[in-house]
């Protein structure tokens, strides 16, 4: 599932000297349009970026319409599966393949920043992310479920879950020797996704320890901000679902900060030796 899309017909070469100055907001655009038509061009990559995050809505075309347990569980899946692939594999394999092609220690030499640099990376998939949420929400309308019970919460949780799992995949990318070896070193991080999904089958002492995990907290916010229901499903007001949004997005931006400071300690720009 590796992005291996060859470079040669793009120039990512650095602009000469002379060369009238770029502001950082072109810069970041004109990068990020290269790495999104980079995404477009690898068929494989766009199908499991794109679709397979929306499968789990096909569950609802085989069960009762409106039945909120079902759309609870569709929507927790397409988080997570859209925060795993367009966001975090997908960031990962585009990191340490650039990396490995010395396309990274290139931009460096030119004027774009560090910053610049990763973020062009990360957002298209955070775009792929952002319009998987929206289509999501519009698909779970259509098929009875209720319209987002607190859209504040939903596109805080689309925002720090992208947040997030890009900040992971930077880090990954950091110990993770070639695109081939990402298929293992992402294992931890789908893991505490998936686990943190899966909340319910663990033990009830056991819960409050899957709820600091990532996958937990979007799991939390899908209830809450769709559909207005806590952990347990138990209906929520208004009021209550900020409430029960708070745990959850402090532990995404608890994610995020770490991923963040992890990332500055350990990326690397070369490849590997």
């Amino acid at each position: 599932m590796s992005s291996t899309t060859p470079l040669a017909s793009l120039d990512l070469t650095p602009a000469p000297a002379d060369a009238p100055k770029v502001g950082p907001t072109r810069r970041l655009v004109g990068l990020a349009r290269a790495n999104a038509l980079l995404l477009t061009r690898n068929r494989m990559t766009l199908s499991y970026a794109l679709l397979l995050p929306l499968l789990p809505l096909s569950f609802l075309l085989a069960g009762d319409r409106g039945d909120t347990t079902a759309g609870t569980t569709a929507m927790s899946s397409v988080l997570m599966l859209g925060a795993l692939f367009p966001v975090f594999y997908n960031l990962l394999s585009l990191v340490v393949t650039r990396r490995d092609e010395l396309v990274l220690k290139r931009l460096r030499t030119g004027e774009a920043r560090d910053g610049e640099i990763l973020l062009s990376m990360a957002l298209p998939g955070v775009v792929a992310f952002v319009l998987i949420s929206a289509v999501a929400t519009v698909a779970l309308v259509a098929l009875g479920q209720p319209a987002p019970a607190n859209p504040v919460v939903a596109i805080a949780a689309v925002v720090l879950g992208a947040a997030a799992f890009a900040g992971l995949a930077f880090w990954t990318a950091a110990w993770t020797r070639n695109a081939e070896a990402a298929q293992l070193t992402s294992m931890p991080v789908i893991l505490i996704a998936v686990v943190g999904n899966l909340r319910a089958v663990f033990p009830e002492r056991l819960q409050p320890f899957v709820d600091l995990t990532p996958g937990a907290a979007l799991d939390a916010l899908a209830r809450a901000g769709w559909f207005g229901l806590d952990v347990e499903g138990a209906d929520l007001s208004f009021a209550e679902t900020f409430s029960a949004a708070a745990q959850p997005l402090l532990v995404l931006a608890a994610w995020t900060a770490l991923a963040v400071w992890l990332t500055l300690r350990t990326m690397r720009w070369e490849p590997r030796a």
